[in-house]
């Protein structure tokens, strides 16, 4: 039975609440479970707020285990409705610094919560999506004279430094804390590849670490929040969940390529070279990515394939003046020969492209 969408076992409460540092407001919902015994707190990733998260309790928590605390972050997102925690667009060093802040605000309100509500922090889940996963993590792992928490549930996580180093990780606490990384495979905004290194990284350093993908965006899925719910079952059972971390899918047909790699790949090929400049979010790349990868399987040795993303590359893209993609370029010889752009048949892309087309 559901009651207002949330099952009866659970209540939503909003509070404000205000951090000794900080004198702004910061926003909090607060679920409370019919059989709670420890704190979940649930931080939302970049443009949500403090509703976001919530709707994943029911299939989370649906026995009201826990008193689930969802903050809202304190910066308003440019150009979107929700708040985020810190801005991603800031230079590097102001970009840390705003992390650590935020680091900061999330540790004072946990110590609060499980004041307030008389549950040991020692025994608190933390978790997020996105940069509210980024932060969760590096809240449970860094070096602090406060009681870590239990565990850590990291869904598609984003973090503002590149490596967690930088935030002066307890290793030797950390090996005591599992963690759940799940991550979408095709996310256009938070390459998946990330995460890859970043589960490594926690396995490296004897961290109890459950790495999960899904063929999913950036976004949550049923499949993965069932996954997660089996995970907090297990740490609440006083189990510390270690899996092997899978290894990357074979790399397919069509080769990614970067601006390192560039000129020795394609441009001093002995063959032509067929090139699709492409990038996650785009539709009609997702379209197209099938045909130019039959191409590259129908003619081995013919011609090279090979994949430039445009995102992670700009400086190709403004080399070769990539406006609008997907953009199919053949090169030959060193230059830029003739190109296709948008998702097109086979057969008209061949041609468009000065090839004999095979039917």
């Amino acid at each position: 039975m559901l009651e207002d969408g949330l099952p009866v076992a659970l209540r939503v409460l909003p509070e404000e609440r205000r951090t000794p540092e900080d004198p702004v407001s910061l926003i909090t919902n607060v679920v409370r479970g019919s059989a709670a015994d420890r704190l979940l707190l649930l931080v939302h990733g970049f443009g949500a707020d403090e509703r976001d998260l919530g709707g994943l309790l029911p299939y989370l928590d649906p026995e009201g285990r826990f008193v689930t605390v969802l903050p809202r972050g304190p910066v308003s997102s440019p150009g979107m409705p929700g708040f985020a925690w810190y801005d991603f667009g800031l230079p590097p060093a102001e970009r840390a610094a705003a992390f650590a802040a935020a680091l900061d605000q999330l540790d004072d309100l946990l110590d609060e919560a499980a004041a307030e509500h008389d549950l040991p922090r020692a025994e608190a889940i933390v978790g997020g999506f996105s940069q509210g996963a980024g932060l969760a993590l590096a809240l449970a792992l860094r070096t602090s004279d406060r009681p870590h928490p239990l565990a850590v549930l990291a869904l598609s996580p984003a973090l503002a430094i590149e490596s967690l180093d930088e935030i002066g990780p307890d290793w030797d606490a950390a090996a005591k804390i599992p963690v759940l990384l799940q991550h979408g495979t095709h996310d256009p905004l938070v390459p998946v590849v990330r995460s890859r290194e970043l589960a490594r990284e926690l396995e490296e350093h004897g961290v109890s670490v459950v790495y999960t993908e899904y063929p999913m965006e950036h976004q949550v899925a049923l499949e993965s929040v069932q996954r997660a719910r089996a995970w907090l079952d297990a740490v609440i059972a006083g189990e510390r969940p270690s899996e092997p971390i899978p290894e990357p899918p074979p790399e397919g047909p069509v080769k990614p390529v970067t601006t390192a790699d560039f000129e020795q790949e394609v441009l001093r090929s002995d063959v032509p070279v067929i090139v699709d400049f492409w990038a996650p979010w785009c539709g009609p790349c997702r379209q197209v990515g099938p045909i130019v990868e039959q191409i590259a399987l129908m003619r081995p040795g013919a011609y090279k394939v090979v994949k430039v993303n445009i995102d992670e590359e700009p400086a190709l893209a403004q080399q070769y003046e990539v406006q609008s993609i997907p953009l199919i370029a053949l090169f030959r010889n060193g230059r830029l020969e003739r190109s296709s752009l948008g998702a097109k048949p086979r057969p008209q892309l061949e041609a468009e492209l000065g090839m004999l087309v095979i039917p």
